[in-house]
């Protein structure tokens, strides 16, 4: 049975999104109900508006803190939507990143524990999904990826802090560790051998619980406006 909730995740330039896009639609070719659905915070739409603005990038735009509170937010109410079409829908759902995204980003941009725990407290009424894969590439080839494609740019010292970071979460072990650093066939290859190896989906939250509770909403907007308070 294919797990009705597969996210990928992984830094800047590991493929998530490519790998994301091919998975859902190879299940839907297999003719399975599948969806791509893209949880981004941000981050690349302001940096390009900053890029246009004459701004290194949305850090120098926002600020560094404003910027990682916005891409929280973003991120929250993107997850948000995601699952709550994923249970009108039903069927299998492929996340491009989830909340573990934005836990690394946190700490990759140094930003203080407080934050996450912070962040922690919004995204903890979330299910996990059934299955996680964590894209794994080493800074180098991630840097190439990120020159070739031409649009955005980020420093080796960053993609260095930011796989740090997704190896140094509490939710690692728990991640599918798929080596990224081969030929977007090759990385295909390797996450559907391990999603026929594992089958049966692993257990999980329950989405229902997170849509009867008006609880998430509250959650999420009390601690936004105190982390943009802190932030001005």
């Amino acid at each position: 049975m294919t797990p009705r909730t597969i996210a990928l995740v992984g830094m800047d330039g590991s493929g998530k999104t490519t790998q994301a896009h091919r998975l859902a639609d190879e299940l839907r070719a297999e003719g399975l109900n599948a969806a791509y659905r893209r949880n981004a915070g941000g981050r690349h739409w302001f940096g390009r508006v900053a890029v246009r603005l004459g701004r290194s990038d949305a850090d120098d735009l926002l600020g560094r803190r404003p910027m990682l509170l916005v891409e929280a937010v973003l991120r929250w109410l993107a997850i948000l939507r995601t699952l709550l079409r994923r249970a009108l829908t039903g069927g299998t759902v492929v996340m491009d990143r989830y909340a573990f995204c934005q836990y690394a980003s946190l700490r990759a941009r140094g930003a203080k524990p407080a934050a996450e725990r912070r962040a922690r407290l919004a995204y903890r009424f979330f299910p996990r999904p059934d299955v996680t894969f964590l894209l794994d590439v080493t800074p180098e080839t991630a840097y190439e990826r990120i020159e070739a494609r031409g649009y955005d740019s980020e420093t080796m010292e960053y993609l260095a802090a930011a796989r740090a970071a997704y190896h140094s979460l509490p939710e690692f072990a728990d991640f599918v560790v798929i080596d990224a650093n081969g030929t977007p066939d090759e990385v295909a290859a390797a996450i559907r051998a391990e999603l026929a190896r594992r089958g049966a989906p692993v257990p999980g939250r329950s989405v229902r619980g997170m849509i009867l509770a008006g609880g998430p909403l509250v959650a999420a907007l009390a601690v936004a406006g105190y982390q943009l308070a802190e932030a001005l």
